[in-house]
């Protein structure tokens, strides 16, 4: 039985990859902060089928610990706030988790379990404001914020590990992915929990800044099969996990409303003051690599995913 480390087991990439490697009979050792509780609504219904610890990606000696106690064959380093606007409110704590963090679980790797495979979660915002359109792996780093800063350096120690300890070490570069589990913060939670609000008579509109804003929206399902057939290749490598395609934040509102039974811009109100810098170009991945090394290809559609995240809301609503 293969037995698999997830830091960041609560989140929404962990608690779909541990339902993914359980089903491949894996061994699941879930890891979340120090101090802080378990997010029990995302993986409830997971916590008797896996272990659960706490960990602290700033103490070495006690991630060492972990690494001894359980020997994984395989780790998936989640552990992360991916709310950019928490970035530049602690820029210094956002900086330790997601880039010291890296160097930390390289480090115990390298240390105790050489041969164990590694996948670090990248992330489009290593991009930022891209030289090309759309990005592949070459595409030259430029980010714009201090996530995306930290991010790169965690993808880049994730490189020099593998080519210079020869460890087994991946990075996926992962564009926008969703799902009934993604939090609240984020624009496409936003506007799928308003909406079903709306229907419900819970609510009477929906504030938002650029609906023209644009992404390359996929469905978290999809991409932690990804991630796991990552670490199935004979060599390690980084690739670029997106769709390929994008979408306005308009198109989301129109699938969202009409799914039921509703014209958004009857509710929808623009706030100048939730605009964002405009954006110079489009992160948008090209997954080429991707679908040809791996086999992979998403297969849920944004429409399908829309709908699937105004389902659970209307249904999570309802049984309040």
């Amino acid at each position: 039985m293969p037995k698999a480390l997830i830091t960041g087991v609560g989140g929404q990439d962990g608690s779909y990859l541990t339902e993914f490697l359980l089903d491949k009979g894996y061994k699941v050792v879930g890891t979340v902060p120090d101090g802080d509780p378990v997010n029990i609504e995302r993986i409830r219904h997971l916590l008797a089928k896996i272990e659960i610890v706490q960990d602290d990606l700033l103490d070495q000696d006690r991630l060492e610990i972990i690494f001894r106690d359980h020997r994984p064959d395989e780790v998936y380093n989640f552990a992360a706030n991916s709310v950019l606007a928490a970035s530049f409110q602690q820029p210094i704590l956002a900086t330790m988790v997601l880039a010291m963090g890296v160097t930390r679980i390289l480090e115990a790797i390298r240390k105790i379990t050489p041969k164990a495979r590694f996948f670090q979660a990248s992330s489009s915002e290593i991009f930022g404001k891209p030289v090309e359109v759309p990005q592949s792996e070459t595409t030259p780093f430029h980010p714009r914020n201090p996530y995306g800063v930290s991010k790169v350096y965690g993808h880049l120690m994730t490189m020099t590990y593998r080519e210079n300890y020869n460890l087994y070490t991946c990075s996926g570069i992962l564009y926008n992915h969703e799902s009934p589990r993604r939090s609240p913060e984020f624009v496409t939670r936003k506007i799928t929990h308003a909406a079903s609000r709306i229907k419900l008579g819970l609510a009477k509109e929906l504030r938002l800044g650029n609906l023209d804003a644009r992404r390359d929206w996929g469905f978290a399902g999809d991409y932690v099969r990804a991630m796991w057939l990552m670490l199935q290749q004979p060599h390690p490598d980084d690739y670029v996990l997106a769709t390929g395609e994008t979408h306005s934040v308009r198109d989301l509102c129109e699938d969202a409303f009409s799914h039921l039974g509703l014209d958004y811009r009857e509710y929808v109100v623009k706030e100048e003051e939730n605009f964002r810098p405009p954006e110079t170009s489009q992160l948008v991945g090209n997954p080429t690599k991707a679908r040809h090394v791996l086999g992979w290809k998403r297969e849920v559609s944004f429409r399908d995913l829309v709908r699937m995240m105004v389902d659970a809301d209307l249904e999570a609503l309802r049984t309040k």
